[in-house]
C-alpha cells in the first residue's frame, strides 16, 4: 500500500502532466483554428483589395478606345505636321488627361514614335522618343490593343500602360494612343493597414509595396530567357531586382502559408512567422500577396492553453474534492461505528459490572462485602432503613470520604450531608437536594444519569433496587470515553469547516472568472459603439453638399465629407488596436503631436453637425505640443464632442487647454443640462447613459467607457466636472512634448473629380435603401454626376412607384430593407412589374463572400458599407458602359 508522501507525489505528477498536456493540445487547436479565421479574414480583404485594383484601371480602360475614334488625331497620323498642328495636338492630350487624372497621354505612329503627348510641358516629355521596343507598342500594333506595367523609359516613373490601336477608314493601323496609369496612390491607401500588401508580376517580380523595402523584389528566381526579356523591354529600368529570402514552414488547406522571412542589411524583416495569402488578379498575369501577422493566433493560442490548463486543473480539484468528500464520509461512518463499538462494550461492562454488583450486594448481605472490591466502579449498598451495608475502596476514593463516616448501620443521610457541605449536590437549598435523594431511594426506582465534577471527572450513576429492600448504587468513570467523543466531534467538525472554507474558495475563483469574462464581454460590445459617429458627420455633410451651387462652398462642403470620412477611418483603425490590446499585441505610438492642426480637424468635422443643432462649436487655436498617440488622443476628444453635441439644447461648445505644471488639460466644455454627482462615476461605465438626451440621438452609453480605456491605456488622466442646469466639462491630461520634435502634418489636398462623366450623363437610377439619409446622400452624389434618380427611398415605396415599361437603367440595391424584406426578393417583384431587368449594384453592410458570390454570379455589382464616392462612381460608370449605355 502506497504511503501518503508517495500518494501525494503521484497525485501531484498526474496534476502536472495533465495542465501540461492539456495546455498543449488546447493551445494546437486554438493555434489551427484562428490561423483558418485570420486566413479567411485576410482573404476577404485581399479581394477588395484587388477589386480596388481592377477598378482603378477599369475607370481609364474606356479612354484610348474612345480617343482612337478621334477625327483629329487619326488625321495627324496620316501626314506630316507643322509645329503649330504638333502644338494642337499636345494641348489637346493634355487637357483630356487632367480631366481624367491619369498620368500621361500619349500619341504614337506605326513606327512607335511619340507624335505628341501631355506631358510636352515638362523635361521629360514623351515626345519624339521611341518606344517601338515597349511590348505595349508592339501588342497595338498587332493586336489591336495592348497592356504593360514599367517604369517610364524618359520620366523614371513607374505606371500601367494601355493602348489602343488607330485605324483607318479601310481598317489599316495608323498608330496608337496609350495612357500611362500612375497607381502609387494605391500604394499610400495601402500604408493604412499594419499588413504588407504585395503585387506582383508574371516574372514574379513584387512592382508594388506597402512597404518601400519590399519593392523590386524576387519572389522566384528568374532565368536566362525571362531576364532577356526584361533587359529588352527595360520593364524595370535600372533597378536592382534583389531576391526575396522566404521560407515556408506549414502550408494551410485554402491555400495560405506561414513564413518565416530571412532578415538581411536592406531588410528589416518582421519578427516571428507570418500569414501569406496569394490571389491571381482577374484579366492580368498579375498576382497580389497579403503577409499578416499571426500575434492575434498566437495570443489565441495562449489564452486557449491557458483556459485548458485552468480547465483540467477545475476538473482534477473537482474530482480531488470529491473523493475528500467521500473520504471524510468514510471517516465518519468508521468513527461512528468505532464510538458504537466502544459504547456496547461499555454497556457490556457495565452490565457485567452490574450483575457483579448485584451479586456482591447478595453476599454482602450475607457477610461478602470483600467480593466488591475487584469491581472498577465505586459501588455501595444500603437497606431497605437506607442505612450503609457494604461498599468498596473505589467508591471512597472518588468522593474522598473519611475512614471515620465509613461504617455499617450509619444513615446514608449522613453521607448525603458530607457531599452537600462540600458543594457535591449542586446549587439550591440542601436540605431539599437531600430530601429529593432519600425519596428516589425509598421508591426503588431503577435510574441512570451522567454528573460531572468540579475537577473535570464525569461519573456515570446507575442504580437498581434490591429483591429483598435496599438499593445498590454504582459510579463509573467515563472522563476518557467523554474526551474521545470529544474530540472526534471536533475532528469531524474541523473537516466539515474545511470542506466549507474550500467549498467558498472554489465559489469565490469561480465568480471572478465569471465577473472577469464578463468585463470582457461589456468591452467587446463597447469597442464596436462609436463606429457609426464619424457616418453621421458624413452625412450632414452630404446634406449641405446638396443644398450649395457649384462654386467655393460647394468645394468646402466636399472637403468637409472627406474629413469626416478620413476620422471614420482613423476610428475604425484605433477600435481594431484596440482590440489587439486584450491580446496583449497593441503597440501604443506615443510621440510629439502638435494639437493645433488636431484641434482644427476636430472643429471642421464637427462643426455643420453642431450648427444643425442649433449650437455653435469653438476649438481655440494654441501651438502646444503634446507626448501622446495622436489617433488614440483624437479618438478620446471626438467622443467629448459628440456627447456635448448631443446632450447640449443651446449655446456654444468650447474647445481649449489648460496648462498644469508640465502636463496640459484639453478641455471641452458644454452648456448643457449637467450631471449629477451620483452619476458622475457611473457614466464611465458600460451602458450608462443620461436620458436628458436628444430622443433621436441618445447613443448606446458606451463612448464614456471606451474613453475611460483609452486613457488607462495612454496614460492620460480622465476627469469631469459638472453641475446641474449649467454644464460639463470633460478634459484629459496629456504630458506635453518637445516642439522642435513635433512634425507639422500639412493637411491632404483635396482631388478634384473629373469632369466628365459620360456614361453617367443623361442615365437613370433608382435608390432603394431602408435608411433615409443614405437615400439623400446617394441621389445626391448620382445627381451631380448627372444621372436622373426618379426614386430615392424604401422598398414600399418603390414597388407603388413600378410602373410596366418604365424601369430606369440602374438601380442601386440594399439587401436589408426593414420589415422582414430582401433586396434580391424586392427587385424579382419590380422586375415583374417593370417586364424589364435592369442592372444591379447591391449596396450593403453584409460582407458575406456567399452574398458577394451571388451577386456576380447574377452578374450584379457589389459594393460594400461604407461606399467611397470614387469607387461608387467608378462601379455605376462601368456597369452603365456594361449595359450599352449611351450619354
Amino acid at each position: 500500500m502506497p504511503t501518503p508522501r508517495l500518494r501525494q507525489f503521484w497525485t501531484l505528477l498526474i496534476l502536472l502532466a495533465g495542465t501540461v498536456a492539456s495546455m498543449f493540445a488546447a493551445g494546437q487547436w486554438a493555434w489551427h483554428r484562428s490561423l483558418l479565421d485570420e486566413s479567411e479574414s485576410v482573404q476577404r480583404q485581399l479581394a477588395l483589395y484587388g477589386q480596388t485594383l481592377a477598378q482603378r484601371i477599369d475607370r481609364y480602360r474606356t479612354l484610348p478606345e474612345v480617343l482612337a475614334l478621334d477625327a483629329q488625331l487619326q488625321d495627324a497620323l496620316r501626314r506630316t505636321l507643322s509645329t503649330d498642328e504638333i502644338a494642337q495636338l499636345n494641348r489637346k492630350l493634355e487637357q483630356a488627361n487632367g480631366a481624367s487624372q491619369s498620368s500621361t497621354l500619349t500619341l504614337l505612329n506605326r513606327d512607335g514614335l511619340a507624335v505628341a503627348a501631355s506631358n510636352w510641358r515638362t523635361a521629360t516629355s514623351n515626345v519624339g522618343v521611341d518606344y517601338s521596343f515597349r511590348p505595349y507598342v508592339q501588342q497595338a500594333l498587332a493586336q489591336g490593343r495592348g497592356s504593360f506595367y514599367g517604369i517610364g523609359v524618359t520620366t523614371g516613373e513607374p505606371g500601367y500602360f494601355l493602348s489602343q490601336a488607330i485605324r483607318g477608314d479601310r481598317g489599316h493601323i495608323l498608330g496608337l494612343v496609350a495612357i500611362k496609369i500612375a497607381l502609387q496612390e494605391l500604394e499610400r491607401e495601402w500604408l493604412q493597414t499594419p499588413d504588407i500588401v504585395l503585387a506582383s508580376d508574371a516574372h514574379g517580380v513584387v512592382f508594388l509595396a506597402s512597404q518601400d523595402a519590399w519593392r523590386y523584389r524576387l519572389l522566384e528566381p528568374l532565368d536566362d530567357e525571362e531576364r532577356r526579356e526584361l533587359n529588352a523591354t527595360r520593364q524595370y529600368s535600372d533597378q536592382p531586382l534583389r531576391p526575396l529570402d522566404v521560407r515556408v514552414d506549414d502550408r494551410l488547406d485554402n491555400g495560405g502559408r506561414l513564413v518565416r522571412v530571412q532578415p538581411s542589411a536592406d531588410m528589416p524583416a518582421p519578427p516571428g512567422r507570418m500569414l501569406w495569402l496569394t490571389q491571381p488578379l482577374p484579366g492580368t498575369p498579375w498576382q497580389l500577396h497579403l503577409v499578416h501577422t499571426t500575434h492575434s493566433s498566437i495570443a489565441d493560442s495562449r489564452w486557449a492553453a491557458a483556459a485548458g490548463g485552468g480547465g483540467w486543473l477545475a476538473l482534477s480539484l473537482l474530482v480531488l474534492f470529491v473523493r475528500q468528500r467521500q473520504r471524510l464520509a468514510r471517516l465518519r461512518q468508521r468513527s461512528r461505528q468505532e464510538l458504537e463499538t466502544v459504547l456496547q462494550q461499555h454497556a457490556q461492562e457495565l452490565r457485567t459490572a452490574q450483575d457483579g454488583i448485584v451479586q456482591a450486594a447478595q453476599q454482602a448481605d450475607m457477610g461478602l462485602s470483600r467480593s466488591l472490591e475487584h469491581l472498577p466502579q465505586g459501588v455501595v449498598i444500603i437497606d431497605a432503613d437506607l442505612k450503609l451495608v457494604a461498599w468498596n475502596s473505589r467508591y471512597v476514593q472518588l468522593f474522598r470520604y473519611p475512614a471515620d463516616l465509613m461504617q455499617v448501620g450509619r444513615p446514608i443521610e449522613d453521607l448525603m450531608r458530607h457531599n452537600a457541605r462540600r458543594g457535591l449536590l449542586g446549587p439550591g437549598p440542601v436540605e431539599e437536594a437531600i430530601e429529593r435523594r432519600l425519596a428516589h431511594l425509598r421508591s426503588g426506582t431503577p435510574h441512570l444519569h451522567e454528573s460531572a465534577k468540579d475537577d473535570g471527572t464525569v461519573l456515570e450513576i446507575r442504580g437498581n433496587p434490591l429483591p429483598e429492600g435496599g438499593f445498590v448504587t454504582s459510579y463509573a468513570d467515563i472522563t476518557s470515553y467523554k474526551n474521545a467523543a470529544r474530540e472526534l466531534r471536533s475532528l469531524a467538525d474541523a473537516l466539515e469547516q474545511r470542506v466549507a472554507d474550500r467549498t467558498r474558495d472554489l465559489d469565490a475563483a469561480r465568480r471572478e472568472a465569471e465577473q472577469a469574462n464578463r468585463s470582457k464581454t461589456r468591452f467587446v460590445a463597447a469597442a464596436v459603439h462609436d463606429l457609426l459617429q464619424p457616418l453621421n458627420a458624413a452625412r450632414m455633410f452630404t446634406s449641405l453638399l446638396r443644398s450649395h451651387l457649384p462654386g467655393d462652398a460647394e468645394r468646402h462642403a466636399v472637403d468637409s465629407i472627406d474629413g469626416a470620412l478620413a476620422a471614420q477611418d482613423a476610428i475604425l483603425n484605433s477600435l481594431l488596436d484596440i482590440s489587439r490590446m486584450e491580446s496583449g499585441q497593441f503597440d501604443v505610438h506615443i510621440h510629439d503631436v502638435a494639437l493645433g492642426p488636431l484641434l482644427q480637424v476636430l472643429g471642421h468635422n464637427f462643426g455643420v453637425l453642431a450648427e444643425s443643432q442649433g449650437l455653435q462649436l469653438r476649438c481655440v487655436p494654441t501651438r502646444a505640443v503634446v507626448r501622446t498617440d495622436d489617433n488614440l488622443l483624437r479618438r478620446i476628444l471626438q467622443n467629448f464632442v459628440s456627447n456635448a453635441i448631443r446632450y447640449s439644447r443651446r449655446g456654444r461648445i468650447v474647445v481649449g487647454c489648460r496648462r498644469v505644471g508640465d502636463h496640459l488639460r484639453i478641455e471641452v466644455h458644454d452648456q448643457g443640462p449637467g450631471i449629477p454627482e451620483a452619476l458622475q462615476r457611473e457614466i464611465f461605465e458600460e451602458f450608462r447613459r443620461l436620458d436628458e438626451g436628444r430622443a433621436d440621438d441618445r447613443g448606446a452609453g458606451l463612448g464614456l467607457a471606451i474613453v475611460e480605456r483609452l486613457g488607462r491605456l495612454l496614460g492620460h488622466e480622465i476627469g469631469l466636472r459638472s453641475q446641474l442646469g449649467r454644464g460639463s466639462v470633460f478634459w484629459v491630461c496629456v504630458p506635453l512634448g518637445n516642439p522642435a520634435a513635433a512634425q507639422q502634418a500639412a493637411p491632404p489636398a483635396t482631388t478634384q473629380q473629373p469632369a466628365d462623366d459620360a456614361p453617367l450623363q443623361g442615365s437613370s437610377a433608382w435608390v432603394i435603401d431602408d435608411d433615409g439619409p443614405t437615400c439623400a446622400a446617394t441621389q445626391a452624389l448620382l445627381q451631380r454626376w448627372g444621372c436622373t434618380v426618379p426614386l430615392a427611398a424604401g422598398a414600399p415605396e418603390a414597388l407603388a412607384a413600378a410602373q410596366p415599361g418604365q424601369a430606369p437603367q440602374l438601380v442601386l440595391l440594399d439587401v436589408h430593407l426593414g420589415a422582414g424584406l430582401h433586396g434580391p426578393e424586392v427587385f424579382a417583384q419590380l422586375c415583374q412589374r417593370w417586364g424589364q431587368t435592369p442592372a444591379v449594384i447591391l449596396v450593403t453592410a453584409e460582407r458575406d463572400a456567399t452574398l458577394r458570390r451571388q451577386a456576380a454570379e447574377r452578374g450584379w455589382g457589389f459594393l460594400a458599407k461604407p461606399v467611397r464616392a470614387p469607387a461608387l462612381r467608378a462601379l455605376v460608370s462601368q456597369t452603365l458602359l456594361r449595359q450599352g449605355a449611351s450619354p
